[in-house]
């Protein structure tokens, strides 16, 4: 209850000294990509994709899927071995 109230003030203070997240953090060249959500917009933390570099942008994407794809087969590589005795 209190916490919720001391956020949603935390977010119209914010609101109305800095016009909303999207002037705070500047909108980048990847607002309309797959992935970027609301209230939030393309979310990147780091500014890895603050030059608008499209390739770079691309390969970082799919390295990412790749590198996710792996981790879950690795997972499962883990998990399965308990339920089926080989």
């Amino acid at each position: 209850g209190r916490l919720a109230m001391v956020a949603i003030m935390g977010m119209l203070f914010q609101n109305g000294t800095l016009g909303g997240t999207s002037s705070m953090w500047g909108l980048g060249a990847f607002e309309q990509e797959l992935g970027a959500q609301a209230p939030f917009g393309y979310w990147d933390p780091m500014g890895m994709t603050k030059d608008g570099d499209a390739l770079a942008f691309r390969r970082r994407r799919e390295t990412e899927l790749k590198n996710g794809r792996v981790a879950m087969l690795a997972a499962m590589g883990y998990i399965t071995p308990e339920f089926f005795k080989f």
